[in-house]
């Protein structure tokens, strides 16, 4: 897999935003490849039943659906998640094979990079946050670039666990 960098091609706002994003999602995919269809599933932690490789994709996938579909746009929530299941969208993750979820997950982020081309970093989202505030699209990118890159952490430490793999 030829991985992208983390140097912007250009120098302004939107350029920076967006490249953090496609380098953190990039290191996801990273970490999973090689990974078997048996060590996609496995959860290693003790404390986090739900933690698998496969979780953790679909967790970044259902995320990135939330911010950019639900609260961005302000459409109907269809996520896998519930009152009643919080972890809906990390316990459904072990019946789908590792690459199907990675490719639904870049396959998602291409429909995203253009919806992010085609808006303002000032626009505001039609639905709100918690505390009622309408974020703007720069925040929802700051947003989920530091939620990846959090999981880029759960997936290294899943990985070497796994099969003693580091870096990347």
């Amino acid at each position: 897999m030829t991985r992208i960098g983390d140097s912007p091609p250009a120098w302004d706002e939107r350029t920076q935003l967006t490249t953090f994003l496609d380098y953190a999602r990039d290191t996801a995919r990273a970490k999973c490849e090689g990974v078997s269809a048996e060590n996609a599933r496995k959860a290693l932690l003790p404390g986090s039943p739900l933690m698998t490789m496969c979780g953790v994709i679909n967790h970044l996938r259902w995320v990135e659906y939330y911010w950019f579909q639900v609260v961005f746009l302000g459409e109907e929530d269809h996520a896998p998640i519930t009152d009643e299941d919080p972890d809906g969208e990390m316990r459904i993750a072990v019946d789908f094979p590792l690459p199907q979820l990675l490719d639904e997950y870049a396959e998602q982020s291409a429909r995203y990079r253009e919806l992010v081309a085609g808006n303002d970093l000032d626009k505001r989202a039609v639905g709100t946050i918690r505390n009622g505030l309408h974020v703007d699209l720069r925040w929802i990118l700051l947003h989920l670039t530091e939620e990846t890159a959090r999981h880029n952490g759960h997936l290294d430490i899943m990985r070497e666990l796994l099969d003693g793999t580091t870096g990347g």
